[in-house]
């Protein structure tokens, strides 16, 4: 049985022309013209496929839907979207000791430190796309200057175990080769 990417269309018998618009594991979504959006099942041959687009990667709406949002605030320069904290550290704080005990330690909430953490992330995903932009900057400079930033990243990874979602971590350089 053919596997259909979003995209593809298909003439259902019953519900008429439509489209592919999401996948789901069992299921695709089709919007039909006539009677608007309907589950069919992965396994039902029973319709005609009219344009089969190749399913590449099985993508969900949601992670598709996330990406292009991340994208489109980027290129448009928007605020970012509310990156998540572990629900372990929310009402949390950090206490900092000083080895000189003549001195107070002090408590911070985690919360504006985690969001201050956020903030550098997002800031220096700006400055990468800038050095990525800059006109006068020859290929060897940027690589040079991207280096900097990858580093900087890698010295951030400390603060990954604060964010909810692996895909919000600080990635620094990698080790393998």
């Amino acid at each position: 049985m053919e596997r259909l990417g979003i995209g593809s269309r298909v003439k259902h018998p019953a519900f008429g022309d439509g489209v592919v618009i999401r996948l789901h594991t069992a299921a695709y979504e089709v919007c039909f013209m006539q009677f608007g959006l309907k589950m069919v099942g992965k396994e039902y041959s029973n319709w005609q496929v009219v344009e089969a687009i190749p399913v590449e990667e099985e993508v969900t709406f949601t992670e598709a839907e996330k990406s292009l949002t991340k994208i489109l605030r980027a290129w448009l320069g928007m605020s970012p979207e509310l990156v998540p904290m572990g629900e372990r550290w929310n009402k949390g704080k950090m206490i900092l000791e000083p080895g000189d005990t003549a001195t107070q330690g002090k408590e911070v909430p985690i919360e504006p430190f985690f969001h201050k953490i956020v903030m550098m992330r997002d800031r220096l995903r700006v400055l990468e796309q800038q050095i990525n932009a800059h006109k006068k900057l020859d290929d060897e400079d940027k690589v040079n200057l991207q280096q900097y930033i990858t580093r900087c990243y890698g010295s951030m990874t400390t603060f990954n175990l604060l964010f909810r979602n692996k895909e919000d971590y600080f990635v620094g350089e990698s080790t393998k080769d």
